[in-house]
């Protein structure tokens, strides 16, 4: 693998850890002219709480979640702490997404530079994941990103694929030795 993209990958590894996700880390940099401009990882937004505290609180008017509670009553399920409600709750990966209030990484990378008052037309953006989900495609694509990097060609969903298609895009992936 070329340096800089083994570097980068590191470094989207590295920014993943602060992920509070119990289901998946994934991290992401923005780049230009080989610099690091922004990053992000999926999780909750700032200062919202993570899964664990949306569920677990000591009586009703802790602010427990109550979507989330209310899932769990009705599929009569007790929630196991340390773990994904929605994969507790049987729902598969890009199932049960009413009940997820993580933003995902690339989301999150966009956002960071947006709040930071940087640009990022041109830029290109690594990440420690296949192609992303249709939602953040858009927000790639609108925010101009030129290229992508990614662990694998894989495509989330067929939305992400037909935008992918009909953007101006390049996708590259890391390429392990």
């Amino acid at each position: 693998m070329d340096k800089w993209k083994k570097y980068y990958l590191d470094i989207c590894n590295a920014v993943a850890n602060n992920s509070s996700c119990f289901s998946r880390k994934i991290g992401a940099i923005i780049v230009m002219d080989k610099s690091i401009i922004s990053t992000g990882y999926n999780g909750p937004p700032r200062g919202i709480p993570h899964c664990d505290e949306r569920i677990i609180a000591t009586n009703d008017y802790d602010g427990k979640d109550p979507t989330l509670v209310r899932e769990f009553i009705s599929k009569s399920k007790n929630y196991i702490s340390g773990t994904c409600p929605r994969r507790n709750l049987g729902y598969e990966s890009g199932e049960g997404l009413h009940l997820c209030i993580a933003g995902h990484a690339e989301r999150n990378a966009l956002i960071n530079a947006a709040r930071n008052g940087i640009a990022i037309k041109g830029a290109t953006m690594y990440m420690n994941c296949p192609i992303p989900c249709k939602d953040c495609m858009i927000e790639i694509i609108n925010a101009g990103i030129s290229k992508i990097v990614v662990t694998e060609y894989t495509l989330y969903d067929e939305e992400s694929w037909f935008l992918l298609h009909h953007s101006d895009i390049e996708v590259d992936t890391f390429e392990w030795e």
